[in-house]
């Protein structure tokens, strides 16, 4: 059998819950009746002795109330599963109810496995799960039936296809698991690469607001990339002397690269190369950091120019120093922003020879003076702009503008 479905969840073992698209009608209006049956309940406001495997109703984060039952028990909170979309979560008491109402009504979403598909270790690691949940979560895909449940709370055996491609020939192809009749899909996986999760941008401050920053790397005097949350000190060596250290902006960034550098040796090589695409580099110190890729720069052997997201500095590195990210890496936001410092331009009398090759209005006298400006030091910034470039005014601990220096110089212009 062949159907339309939408993945609801996938459980933290691997299990993927889908809702068949026939299910949506019939179960939009038992929402909505349970909605209007439970609308002025507030929850157990009284004890209750609850027992496992009993149903419930649950006042979801968005205030509805959905079916539930009891998975564990434990203190003030208990372990439930929302019996329609497969998800787990730990819930306080009060937003809970007992209830048999619709318990003869069989839940919408089917619990489901991948046929013939064995998870390195015989169970999907942490980074599957991961990759599983951000590919499928919410997504409409194609469900082929392969092996009913030996009884009928089990998890039903399907190949899965989303966007045309084999799920279990993708995960195979990550070297997260192993399958029979595994398909071909490195062209697909190269055409289908872009649209998987990239690095997201940290919440960035309005215009008019001052902010303390440091800058972690400069590309030309006027563009810079600054990390905005300075508070903790994660020192980095530079790839230039005009790099300057970044801090974490969180410490579970941090804990999450010291995993990654343990588990390193475990994640596949990169083989197939896309602009923007989220890696792992191996950078001079021995270590990994998170990078994209942006361009091939030598094809025998294969070297390839990447940036280090959190740092803002660039690197070209052969391709045996890159790796596949985790997904779990791809939920915290870039440490480093791009940005464009305003108020003062080149020189027009600048009689410094030697230019940037990259930037030739300036002068690399200009980059090295705006380097000892900046480097190492608490700067605060005020934001002029965040489109079409993030501007900012750039000032010294003494309140002065950082650019004023390189006007007294002689290697920049006010810029009116």
């Amino acid at each position: 059998k062949i159907f339309q479905a939408v993945v609801s969840c996938v459980g933290h073992d691997g299990t993927i819950y889908i809702i068949p698209k026939s299910f949506e009608i019939e179960l939009n209006k038992l929402m909505t009746e349970i909605q209007s049956n439970f609308k002025c309940l507030l929850g157990l406001l009284e004890p209750y002795c609850w027992k496992k495997g009993e149903a419930c109703v649950i006042r979801g984060s968005d205030t509805m109330w959905y079916r539930g039952k009891v998975v564990e028990l434990g203190g003030n909170t208990l372990q439930v599963q929302y019996i329609d979309h497969g998800c787990i979560e730990k819930i306080p008491q009060c937003h809970l109810y007992p209830t048999t109402l619709y318990t003869h009504i069989p839940p919408f979403c089917i619990p489901c496995q991948l046929y013939k598909t064995v998870p390195n270790g015989n169970f999907w690691q942490q980074e599957a799960v991961d990759c599983l949940q951000e590919l499928l979560t919410d997504e409409e895909v194609e469900i082929h039936v392969q092996e009913l449940p030996d009884n009928p709370w089990g998890k039903l055996s399907i190949s899965l296809y989303f966007g045309g491609m084999s799920l279990s020939s993708f995960m195979a192809y990550q070297k997260y698991c192993v399958a029979e009749d595994c398909q071909d899909i490195s062209e697909l996986v190269r055409f289908y690469i872009p649209v998987l999760p990239s690095y997201t941008l940290p919440p960035l401050p309005v215009p008019g607001d001052t902010f303390p920053v440091r800058v972690t790397h400069l590309v030309s005097p006027k563009e810079v990339y600054i990390c905005l949350d300075p508070s903790k000190n994660l020192m980095k060596p530079s790839t230039t002397e005009g790099d300057a250290s970044c801090d974490s902006e969180l410490e579970s960034l941090d804990e999450a690269l010291k995993w990654c550098n343990k588990s390193v040796e475990s994640f596949p090589l990169l083989t197939h190369f896309q602009t923007e695409m989220p890696c792992l580099v191996e950078y001079q110190d021995g270590l990994w950091y998170r990078a994209k890729l942006l361009s091939i720069e030598e094809y025998d052997p294969v070297k390839v120019l990447v940036q280090f997201v959190d740092y803002g500095n660039f690197s070209v590195v052969p391709a045996s120093r890159l790796r596949h990210i985790p997904y779990r890496l791809l939920k915290y936001p870039i440490q480093a922003v791009r940005a464009l410092l305003a108020g003062f331009k080149p020189a027009l009398h600048d009689k410094n020879v030697k230019r940037i090759p990259y930037s030739p209005e300036w002068s690399e006298e200009a980059l090295w003076a705006m380097m000892a400006c900046v480097e190492g030091k608490q700067l605060s910034a005020s934001m002029l702009a965040l489109s079409p470039e993030v501007t900012i005014s750039l000032y010294e601990d003494d309140k002065n503008l950082v650019h004023m220096k390189l006007i007294e110089m002689g290697l920049a212009d006010l810029d009116e």
